[in-house]
Parts: structure tokens; sequence; C-alpha cells
């Protein structure tokens, strides 16, 4: 820490010496080219081929990597799109630009004219003709090629990550790419991105604890939204039969490697379908985000059609046999496995945490979970067969729950029952039940056509797909207690 300390102290006095010297953070520098772009360019070329061209290159980007030897120095700078070598001459650029140069720092911001050539070793490098320090780094970055190895450290830095750790630069660049790439696909499937509500006076759409906060001018309460499903499913009502958005949902809850309190997910509702169809577009949707970033993994093949699980066979697999809708018996054994229940729990609750206890580590491949019980699943449709189960699935891969889907419940009157139970449940004390929409019913009231809808946790995915073991490595800028 003194060591560092020190070093900025150096560093402000370069600064200062460059304010006394007139503009020191100058913005009259335009970029031209990006390294990557003349990598993929010119790289494939050969000393004799380029030389000949006298190819010119305007670029900027941050100092990595920097070595002075005399009269001539080598210097390489870091953009968005990656990296290239400069080569600093006195013959050239004069000896007074190159010994500025040589009081510069790793972590500068730098900008430089020049022509393309390659070395002797066949590194595209551009011969500068002109440099410039663009903006001064008082901090040094940490020691090079290591990157950061403070996990926290990196969550709470994320700017430092990015410029040393490159595993991380590309892990939000897949990001992006992932969700384009849903997005492509969902218009191309003829579906509508909309927006709703962040800030809502009821929380609806899941079961969950909700953020509260207050808005002044209206003097009234509202919630940060826990998802946007009602709001969307009101869009389908009006007439907007397939609708998505991707947006972030706010859920006061606990945090860990597959939780952080604000996350992103896609809604997507489309009319005149059910279950089945949500199922086989949600595979669709997996398989085309993968194929974006060219996935690939010895343990999980999205590439196969996935399976299909119902909860009672998934709970049986591991070994149990007795009745499932037995609520005295789903009791026992999970007293066996030391989870706690409550009286107010049904047998369908009860099931739903055998099945998330002893086989939901076990679904490694792709799999959709089937056959939820109505109690868990407050605004799906019942099952026309078996009104005590919905039409409903879980996607898990990875052992990881990827989406949720269902046939969507557009029975005022049911849906109304369904959310009398919820808010008992608050009553009692359940702080993630949910409230009593009546606008939401009132809307069902006018006539929601029979629809399927599915959410898709994208930071989920994205850990999937660039086999990030943490939600905190998929997020820019994760929730972390306070710094000490």
């Amino acid at each position: 820490m003194e060591e560092d300390n020190k070093l900025v102290e150096e560093r402000r006095e370069k600064l200062k010496a460059l304010r006394a010297q007139g503009v020191a953070f100058p913005n009259d520098f335009r970029r031209k080219d990006f390294a990557g772009d003349l990598h993929a360019k010119f790289g494939a070329k050969t000393k004799e081929e380029l030389e000949p061209l006298k190819i010119g290159a305007t670029v900027a980007g941050r100092m990595v990597l920097k070595r002075v030897m005399g009269k001539a120095s080598f210097a390489t700078l870091q953009d968005q799109s990656g990296k290239i070598q400069l080569y600093i001459q006195n013959d050239v650029i004069g000896p007074e630009v190159h010994d500025q140069f040589k009081h510069w720092d790793l972590g500068d911001i730098v900008g430089a004219s020049g022509t393309l050539f390659k070395t002797k070793t066949g590194e595209l490098t551009i011969q500068a003709a002109s440099l410039r320090l663009l903006a001064k780094s008082l901090r040094p970055l940490p020691e090079k090629f290591h990157g950061i190895a403070d996990q926290e450290l990196k969550y709470r830095q994320r700017y430092v990550d990015l410029i040393v750790t490159e595993k991380s630069r590309d892990t939000f660049l897949k990001r992006m790419k992932i969700v384009q790439a849903l997005r492509d696909l969902m218009a191309a499937d003829g579906y509508l991105e909309v927006e709703t509500p962040m800030m809502q006076p009821i929380p609806g759409g899941a079961v969950a604890r909700p953020f509260k906060t207050h808005h002044n001018a209206l003097d009234m309460d509202l919630y940060l939204r826990i998802a946007p499903e009602l709001y969307l499913k009101r869009l389908v009502v009006g007439g907007m039969e397939r609708v998505y958005e991707i947006n972030r949902n706010f859920r006061n809850e606990g945090i860990s490697t597959r939780h952080n309190p604000e996350f992103t997910m896609m809604e997507w509702y489309c009319a005149y379908e059910d279950c089945e169809y949500m199922m086989a577009h949600t595979e669709k949707l997996v398989r085309h985000a993968a194929r974006a970033v060219s996935f690939s993994s010895d343990s999980i093949d999205v590439e196969k059609p996935f399976a299909r699980l119902p909860i009672p066979e998934a709970i049986r697999g591991q070994g149990v046999q007795g009745d499932l809708r037995d609520r005295a018996y789903l009791a026992g054994k999970l007293r066996e496995l030391h989870v706690e229940t409550k009286s107010q729990q049904g047998w369908g609750a009860l099931q739903l945490m055998l099945f998330e206890t002893l086989a939901e580590k076990h679904l490694l491949q792709p799999t959709f979970v089937t056959e939820y019980p109505a109690e868990v699943s407050p605004l799906a449709r019942r099952n026309d067969k078996d009104p005590e189960i919905v039409d409903r699935f879980e996607l898990f891969i990875d052992a990881k729950e990827i989406a949720n889907g269902f046939s969507e419940l557009n029975d005022p009157e049911d849906q109304a029952e369904r959310f009398r139970e919820q808010a008992a449940h608050k009553e009692a004390g359940d702080l993630e039940a949910m409230y009593y929409d009546a606008d939401y019913i009132r809307a069902l009231e006018y006539g929601m056509p029979p629809t399927a809808g599915g959410g898709l946790g994208i930071d989920r995915l994205v850990m999937l797909l660039t086999g990030s073991p943490s939600i905190r490595d998929v997020i820019l800028f994760p929730h972390m207690r306070p710094e000490a």
C-alpha cells in the first residue's frame, strides 16, 4: 500500500508538470482506426507485402506495455477491440517527443498516428509519426499479465478488471452478443419489444420479496418490480399478441453465486399458444444464443433435444417411493433431510421443496421439469386432466434454473381466488407471497386469449455460455457490501 501511495504521488507530480505546460487533458484527438480492425485487414500480410503499401493508421488506447531502448522504444496500446504495438524512433518522431514518452506510465491514455509495418518477429506495428498523451493515469495498474487475483476487488473495481483481465472483457462481449442474438430471434418470430414500469404500486408476477420506495410528489409507496409479467399480460389483453421485454428485476433476497438482488430477465408472451409451444421456443432461444457465441462444452450438450422430466418422476429417481401428494409423508421426508416446513404449506409446496433438495442438483443436461403443483404456481393455468397441477415447466441446465414458463391462467375468477390465497399467506407472515392485484383481475375480465408465457434468466444463461462460476462474473457491477 505504501508503495502504491508513492507511485500515485509521483504520477501526481507528473500531472502537475503537464498542467503547467498547458491543457493536461486534451480533447482534440480523433481516432480513425481500431486495433482489431487493423489486425483483421492487414495481419495476414507479410513484411514485404505491407511496407510498399504505406498504410496509415491513427489509433488511441491505454498503454499496457512499454519498452524503452535508447533511441527507439516499443509500446502497446489497448482499445476495446484489442491491442496494437507502436514503434517510437528518434529519427521519425523526434528526440523531444520520444523523451516525453519515456516519462509516461503504464495505464496512460495515448493517441498515435503513423504507418503500418511488420517487425522481424512478424508483429503488426505502427511506426509512430506523432504521439500524444491524452489522459494521465494517476493509479498504477495491477502487475501486468496476472490481472486481479482478489475476486472481491474484481467486482468492486470492475473498471480495473476490464483493463487488465482479457477473460472478463471477453465474458461481457459475449453477454452483449447473447442478448443481441435473443433480440434478433424474437424479432424474426414476430415479437414486439416493449417497456413496462420499473416502479409499481403492487409488486406482482413472481413469488419474491420486493424493494420498497416512496414517491414524494404523489405521496405514495412504490415497489421496484420483481417481474414484468402482469403488465406484459395486460398488453396481451390489449391486443399486442406477441410481446417481450429484456430488463431489470429487483428482489430483496439473499446474495449467492446464483443470486443478485438486481438481475436481468427476458419475459415473453404469445397469444394462442400453450406450454408445449413455450418449451419448444425456449429451447430454440437457448440454442440460438449458444451458437451466437460458439458455445462448446465437454459436459453439456445444447444441440440435442432437451429432456422432459415430471417433478414426481425426478423425485422417485432419487429413491423416494411414497405418496408424493401425502403432506404428512412429504413433511417426514423433509424432516429426515433437515429441511424446515411451515404448517400453512400444502403438499404442493412440500413436493417442490423435496424436488429442490434431492433432484435439482442432478440436472446437468438441459431438462424441462414439468407437472408443477398449482399451489406453487399462482399465475399458471391448471391442467385439464389434473387440476391439482398446472401446465408449467422450468428449464434446468448445469443444475441451475435457466427459464420458467407456462400456459397462462386467463380465467379471472380462478386468478382472483389464487390471489386471495396468496394474500392470506402474506397476512400469515409470508413476505414473498403475492399481493391481490384488482386492476390485473379487471384486465382479465375483459378477456385474455389463451396465452403462453416464459421467463429466461439472462445472467444465468450468460454464466452457462461463458463458463462463469458466479453470477457476479457476468454482471458488470454486482451488489457488494460497503467497503470497510
